[in-house]
Formats: structure tokens, sequence, C-alpha cells
């Protein structure tokens, strides 16, 4: 049975169709859900996707962490359900507590949109469990504020907890100790800049996103 995977879409998201597209290409059973709805349905995960929710007013989903769906996100995230952040969703769950830290502008004050090179970090997470450890992935970012940083206190958490899941290979934005994703304790929420649904055939360049979007259709199944 394929996972049931709403992608909860704002004033200002733009990436939605292509999770959409994405999810569907891979067997699952995505639909789109209305961020100032608090009944998110039969879902088995929920992903937030790219874009600029709100304008990105004030900061990235500083505003959208207020919105309705969002507490019913939390409540499904606290149930062991599978949450997933791209680019600004990653923001959205950092500005709601579902994730540590914060998306700073980027060194060098740049917007950027290329190809970069991630290493699997920790397979033990929604996002990772179908990876290698060690992996190396070619997917893209396309972001003016994906610069993560944290309190040394909470980078040493994240590290002790081996909850950085992703890494760069060389660095694009400033990320204090080259991260590009994170998850949370219990492994479920998970968050990254870059765009794995926009790395998923092959007339794009890299069908390196599948295998991640593939293990959260995994941990989406498992919720079932």
């Amino acid at each position: 049975m394929s996972p049931n995977i709403g992608v909860i879409v704002f004033p200002g998201s733009n990436c939605e169709k292509d999770t959409i597209e994405a999810l569907t290409d891979l067997g699952a059973s995505p639909r789109l859900l209305w961020h100032a709805d608090r009944d998110m349905g039969n879902v088995d995960a929920v992903i937030i996707p790219g874009g600029f929710a709100h304008g990105d007013y004030l900061r990235p989903g500083a505003i959208a962490r207020f919105s309705p769906a969002m507490e019913a996100i939390t409540n499904f995230a606290e149930n062991g359900g599978p949450v997933l952040g791209i680019c600004n969703g990653f923001q959205v769950l950092t500005e709601a507590g579902l994730l540590p830290g914060a998306l700073q502008k980027n060194a060098g004050l740049k917007f950027l949109c290329q190809e970069v090179e991630l290493r699997v970090e920790n397979t033990n997470s929604v996002l990772t469990s179908q990876a290698l450890e060690g992996q190396t992935l070619r997917i893209p970012i396309n972001h003016f504020e994906g610069n993560y940083t944290c309190s040394d206190e909470t980078l040493h958490e994240l590290q002790i907890g081996h909850r950085i899941i992703l890494k760069y290979s060389e660095n694009p934005n400033g990320s204090v100790a080259d991260i590009a994703g994170i998850c949370n304790d219990n492994r479920n929420v998970v968050g990254l800049m870059p765009h794995p649904e926009r790395a998923c055939h092959t007339l794009l360049g890299s069908t390196d996103g599948r295998v991640l979007l593939k293990s959260f259709m995994e941990g989406a199944h498992a919720k079932v």
C-alpha cells in the first residue's frame, strides 16, 4: 500500500508541485494540505516544502510557525509521525521548535542556486535509512538563508546524539560544522536545505534525491 503523504502549502510556497511529482513517481500517494487547516486527514507522513512562506517576512518561517497546520504537525511529530522540512520547510521547523538551531543569511550574502555534494553522516533517520553511511549525493540548493547556526551546546548535543545526518563536502553557505541536514532526538523529524525532489530525474542532472525520498516513504510505511 502506498503511503499517504501530506504536503503543506503556505502563501509563498513554490516547491509543492515538484515535491508532489517526485513522490508520485516514486509510488507514494501525496496530497496538498492548506496551512490554515488544522485537520491533516489520514496522512502517514508530512512534508513542508521549499519556497518563501509568507514572503519570509521577519525571518523565514517566523510567521508560518503560527499557522494552524503547525499545531497539527507538532502533535503528529510528537506521536512519532515522520515530518520532513525541505529548505524553507527546514526554516519553519526550526522556528516552530521541532528542530534546534536557526538558518541565517549565507556567508557572503549571496543567493545560491547550484548543485552540491553531500555526505551521508548517519543512516538512523527517516530521511537516510535507505542510504549508506559515507555515501555521497549530488543534490541542488536554492537559498539565501541556508547558513545553519546553533550554540556550541546544541552543536555538541547534535554531534554526540548522531543527529547530523547530512554534511556538505564543500561548504557553500557557511553552515556550522558543514551541516546540511539534521534530525530530532526521535529521528522522525528531519530538515535539510538541499532539494531532494529536484534530484529525482536523469534529465535534471541527478537522481541522488531518490534514496532520501524513498527512505522517507519507508518511514511513512512504518507509521501505517
